[in-house]
């Protein structure tokens, strides 16, 4: 029994230790799907102005090479927005299972009567 209590004791200790970078991890994440929405929206309007530009101008001006360099790029933004996604929600769906872990966990603890002992701010 007394294994078994350490193992659950060194379980929960990691998933304390887990759950903070997650959360954090999570954020930073969700910061940089933001920048790359943001990033996505000026590659837009910069080849919206561009080509506007080429339709304008009276001089032969070939824009549309570079045009095709901010969709390129455009299309990588978003691709890595894709990817990044992806990653946040696995990750939530990872601090979704340990916090059911530490539930789980803390509940058969204190079923065991090992947080009997301790106070409430511990």
């Amino acid at each position: 029994m007394a294994t078994t209590s350490n193992k659950d004791a060194i379980a929960e200790g990691l998933v304390d230790l887990l759950k903070p970078a997650i959360k954090q991890i999570d954020l930073h994440v969700h910061s940089i799907r933001e920048s790359q929405v943001e990033l996505r929206e000026h590659i837009d309007s910069l080849a919206t102005e561009l080509c506007r530009i080429n339709e304008h101008q009276k001089v032969a001006l070939d824009l549309d090479p570079y045009v095709k360099k901010l969709l390129n790029a455009r299309r990588r933004v978003v691709l890595v927005n894709n990817i990044l996604q992806n990653a946040q929600e696995r990750l939530r769906r990872l601090n979704h299972n340990v916090a059911k872990e530490t539930a789980r966990r803390k509940t058969m603890l204190e079923a065991s009567g090992v947080f009997a002992s301790r106070s409430p701010s511990n």
